[in-house]
């Protein structure tokens, strides 16, 4: 006999509370992407090696509380740490249009806040990830990612799109006040989910810190699937970092105003959602494995067309447009099924700290890309530095095509509900 048919997520009052916080948060950090190296570059009169900096600390902070924050994640109740994670950023982001209105910003200061915002985001991340099953149950997954990640795009949508236009209009301090209001209203929202988690280990039962965050690694980096799909995921973050230390400087000196450049952004917003809405119906028709690789083949043409993006012409906007296209919906749904595949194949209270795994070893290539994307700028160009992080995505599809990644028909399902953390290489369905 057929199961009956799952009732839509919709119905689940703890996830649609989720969602609304993710949301409404999601549009402010969207806001202030844009908004904090504005600040620098329009008020500060930074370069893109000052731009690079603010990066770098943002980078540097999840790098180093990346691991930490997996095994303390995974020792606690993921809904309280959220909260907290979402009041602390909202303190620290408010400071900037404060000391901006009093005449006092700094650049030591916008480096400080976006070093410390992003160790909160790092917690928050960790959190949100190992979170999800909890509210939803695992045979869900491919479905409540989707969701999640396409209301993502949309606030993408949103936010970069209002962003543009508030620098424009408010100043980008200002428009990085909203951000801090929004992750007050996240935090609200996070307060009324219902749902309980599981026990935490007994503290009696708990191994040393530094074990646990060798255990994590051990399962991510040991695992056929799960080891690719973090070094793949880590290569994209190298290259990417490339382009986020020179971006927003390339497209200004091309002839781009920062309204034009938000609408662009948020282009790439509804690219994202069509991306993620998609996710698991190609993931159907093509398989994992293909739909996987065919994903970074898209990304890789999509950020060379930024590299050839001549200045601000119809043809400048239609290869940045390109790029928004092919590169934003490729990657978030790459993304959507990546993070169900290690969702269903990790323990649950393993989740924490291989999601921190696959965060560290990210953060870790996308600093040394943004200190190499910093250099090159300064040295060769800004247009070659986008060369350079443009072709770099070859190196992720090779390492999906040479592994076992390449051989998945679908995502596994209820492998998490075993004994302990323990991950066997036979239980993923690969074809023949």
């Amino acid at each position: 006999m057929a199961s009956p048919p799952a009732a839509p997520l919709w119905r689940n009052h703890d996830f649609v509370r989720l969602l609304a916080a993710a949301t409404v948060s999601q549009i402010g950090s969207f806001i202030t992407r844009t908004a904090l190296p504005f600040a620098a570059i329009l008020i500060l009169g930074a370069g893109a090696g000052e731009v690079a900096i603010i990066r770098g600390a943002e980078i540097i902070a999840g790098l180093t509380i990346g691991l930490v924050a997996g095994a303390w994640v995974d020792r606690l109740r993921r809904r309280p740490v959220m909260i907290w994670a979402d009041l602390g950023r909202a303190l620290i982001l408010g400071s900037i249009p404060v000391a901006f209105v009093a005449g006092q910003l700094t650049l030591p200061h916008l480096v400080i806040a976006a070093f410390g915002a992003a160790v909160l985001t790092t917690f928050f991340d960790v959190a949100d990830r190992a979170y999800l099953p909890t509210v939803i149950g695992r045979d869900r997954l491919v479905a409540g990612n989707s969701t999640l990640t396409a209301t993502s795009s949309a606030a993408e949508f949103v936010g970069f799109g209002a962003g543009g236009w508030l620098i424009q209009v408010l100043t980008a301090p200002i428009a990085i006040a909203i951000d801090a209001a929004s992750f007050l209203v996240s935090a609200l929202f996070l307060g009324r989910i219902r749902a309980k988690e599981p026990a935490p280990t007994p503290a009696e039962d708990r191994e040393p810190v530094l074990r646990e965050i060798i255990e994590g690694l051990r399962l991510t980096l040991g695992h056929p699937i799960l080891r690719p799909l973090a070094l793949a995921d880590a290569s994209v973050a190298g290259f990417w970092g490339v382009f986020g230390a020179v971006y927003l400087v390339f497209v200004t000196e091309v002839g781009f105003e920062p309204a034009a450049i938000g609408l662009l952004a948020a282009v790439g917003g509804l690219s994202s959602l069509v991306g993620a809405v998609l996710a698991e119906r190609v993931t159907r028709r093509l398989g994992v494995g293909r739909f996987l690789i065919s994903a970074m083949v898209l990304v890789t043409i999509g950020n060379v067309c930024l590299a050839l993006t001549p200045d601000a012409t119809m043809i400048g906007i239609a290869l940045l447009l390109a790029q928004q296209v092919l590169t934003d919906s490729s990657l978030t749904a790459f993304d959507v099924v990546a993070m169900s595949i290690r969702q269903v194949t990790v323990d649950d209270r393993a989740l924490g700290r291989v999601g921190a795994s696959f965060h560290t070893l990210a953060m870790g290539f996308l600093l040394a890309g943004t200190l190499i994307g910093g250099v090159l700028a300064e040295t060769v160009g800004l247009r070659w530095a986008l060369v350079v992080g443009g072709v770099g995505g070859l190196l992720a599809i090779a390492i999906l095509w040479f592994s076992a990644v390449r051989r998945m028909e679908e995502v596994p399902v209820g492998l998490g509900h075993m004994a302990g953390p323990v991950i066997a290489g036979e239980d993923v369905p690969l074809s023949e």
